[in-house]
């Protein structure tokens, strides 16, 4: 049973500087060699539910939090359209993009012009058959391995919101400290979600902001070769852990 908290509690003497002192991509080479690298998720769970689940030691029992804060290290579209309606389990898609520009596999090509990436190709004649998602990279202050959070499409126009009001002031989305929570709320089919928010906690220093940057570029390199995940594969109106389809409201 998971244990529900309001905020992370940092590391003992937390603090990005602790990453002056690990190179990230020499650690990925020498201790994955041979093996798959990945990165552990940062869970939404579905239904409107407003707790984050976070990995902790056990696997088994990750920790619910309110919410939490991380410098977002990079983030990239993620794109995937499933020819067949879902049936359970969580395969890779029919055609998948990680930059939001091609796609790979079948029908493949431009995802600009794409006819499944348009609205109203979808089932109920709203939504797109190709799933637009956000892949986001973190890393919260005390670690110095990041984590994936997974953003649904119902909560991409808050996210992008975000971005630009960071733009407007000078600011990038790797300079500062941002707190995450989560709200409830409905679509049009009555489909109640979890929709992400997004607010500054703080900015980096300057000497923060130089090593943050090098791992950005470290993380950017290695994200093309990670896969789909189940939160990635598995419709939004599905439950992870049941596999049951989530009904509109009465």
């Amino acid at each position: 049973m998971s244990t529900i908290n309001t905020e992370l509690t940092p590391m003992e003497n937390a603090g990005f500087l602790a990453l002056q002192d690990f190179d990230f991509a020499s650690a990925i080479f020498e201790e994955m060699e041979g093996l798959n690298a990945t990165f552990e998720r940062i869970k939404i769970p579905a239904g409107g539910t407003t707790i984050f689940e976070i990995p902790g030691d056990d696997p088994n029992e990750p920790e619910a939090v309110k919410e939490f804060s991380a410098v977002i290290l990079f983030h990239h579209p993620l794109n995937s359209y499933y020819k067949d309606a879902y049936t359970g389990g969580s395969n890779p898609p029919d055609c998948g993009s990680f930059d939001g520009v091609t796609g790979v596999g079948n029908p493949g090509g431009s995802s600009k012009t794409c006819p499944f990436n348009e609205f109203g190709s979808g089932e109920n004649g709203n939504a797109k058959a190709c799933k637009n998602r956000r892949r986001i990279y973190l890393l919260r202050e005390g670690e110095i391995f990041p984590m994936i959070l997974s953003l649904p499409t119902g909560s991409l126009k808050d996210f992008s919101r975000y971005l630009m009001r960071q733009l407007s002031k000078g600011n990038k989305s790797n300079s500062v400290v941002t707190r995450f929570s989560l709200k409830k709320a409905t679509n049009n089919s009555g489909i109640t979600y979890s929709q992400a928010q997004f607010a500054v906690d703080c900015s980096l220093t300057a000497e923060e902001y130089a090593l943050i940057s090098t791992l950005t570029e470290q993380v950017k390199a290695l994200s093309q070769n990670v896969g789909y995940d189940t939160d990635e594969t598995i419709p939004e109106n599905v439950d992870p852990e049941t596999g049951e389809i989530i009904e509109p409201l009465a």
